[in-house]
């Protein structure tokens, strides 16, 4: 789905993901589907094809709990150190482009801009220093804050009353469909999905929410 331009003069306040929205998601599958399965491999003796349909069953038990970006979690629940792991490939961490660029213009269009994330706080920490996207944002608010992750509608309150947004002059931007599809539900007033959410991933698609590939979309509309 095309969108018409946001109406950027009438938003007060950027709301956005991290992982596949500003940061390219890469890494994270990367990670999940190569780097930990062979790790697991190793520890557990098994061969690499048993250890990914070990790990999907377990991935799946937690999707869109905390637990699933809990790396404490994981690294309890797989006996591995999960942040050390991602440390090991933190080259692969990068920012999608044109983000920087779009992040110094809404600043100077005196937007507030916050970051809104199910990522921990370690592995926030871990690609804030890999990429000093952090200097860019008023305030960052995890999931680990609240107590509830984004597809959650009590995250929505609980993050309103934390950052006092708008949401009648905010604008979201995510690559998850039923993230957007809560924030909807709560009355997010402009909504867009990132479709490009991995550099060496077709676009995801979506029939429900308008869709942009590249934040020079809105760069060109708005400048």
């Amino acid at each position: 789905m095309t969108h018409t331009p946001i109406p950027m003069q009438e938003i007060t306040h950027i709301l956005l993901d991290m992982d596949g929205t500003l940061l390219d998601l890469y890494f994270d599958d990367y990670f999940w589907g190569q780097h930990v399965p062979e790790k697991y491999a190793e520890k557990h003796n098994l061969s690499l094809g048993g250890a990914r349909e070990t790990l999907l069953a377990k991935y799946k038990s937690h999707e869109k709990t905390l637990n699933w970006c809990d790396i404490d979690f994981w690294s309890r629940e797989l006996h591995l150190d999960i942040p050390a792991l991602k440390e090991q490939i933190r080259h692969l961490i990068d920012v999608h482009p044109h983000v920087i660029e779009f992040l110094e213009l809404m600043r100077k269009q005196d937007k507030k801009i916050f970051l809104l994330t199910n990522a921990h706080f370690k592995t926030v920490d871990i690609k804030f220093r890999k990429t000093q996207i952090g200097e860019h944002f008023d305030e960052v608010l995890s999931s680990f804050h609240v107590g509830h992750p984004k597809e959650d509608i009590e995250f929505w309150h609980k993050a309103e009353n934390a950052l006092g947004f708008d949401k009648e002059h905010s604008l979201f931007i995510d690559d998850t469909e039923d993230v957007l599809k809560t924030a909807q539900e709560f009355g997010i007033q402009h909504l867009l999905f990132k479709a490009k959410a991995s550099s060496k991933s077709d676009p995801k698609k979506t029939e429900h929410f308008p869709v942009i590939h590249d934040f020079r979309e809105l760069m060109e509309e708005n400048c």
